[in-house]
């Protein structure tokens, strides 16, 4: 169903990946990051975090607003990306596991989960319309 509403305009993924940006940098930012203790990871982790994230955020909602051929590349590029970006947030857990609290792990592995989800729907509709 979601799949259908988007390969009608395949282009609106990137509005989805960057509003989902949006709200990561948010969290890491202005919650998370005031949070640290209780998150058991320091503020530099989740700003340099947050800094990635607003990336995406700009990446995402440009390539929306100005790419008008060869999108694909485009998006195979953030789906790339946010490949990276769990790899990097779950080195973080494994680096910080002694330091880490529970509510950090979930959050994060949340936060891998949903961005695993993207990056399939991202490549089915990539492919849908080869």
């Amino acid at each position: 169903m979601i799949l259908k509403n988007f390969l009608k305009k395949p282009k609106n993924i990137f509005l989805v990946d960057g509003f989902g940006a949006l709200l990561t940098t948010i969290l890491l930012f202005f919650v998370l990051r005031n949070f640290n203790d209780f998150f058991g990871l320091s503020k530099d982790i989740f700003e340099y975090l947050s800094i990635i994230s607003c990336t995406f955020f700009v990446y995402s909602i440009s390539c929306y607003s100005l790419v008008k051929q060869n999108w694909k590349s485009f998006l195979k590029i953030i789906y790339t990306a946010n490949i990276l970006y769990c790899i990097l947030t779950f080195g973080i857990l494994i680096h910080n596991y002694e330091s880490i609290s529970i509510f950090g792990i979930i959050y994060f592995l949340v936060e891998i989960a949903v961005i695993i989800w993207l990056v399939t729907l991202e490549i089915k509709i990539i492919k849908s319309k080869s």
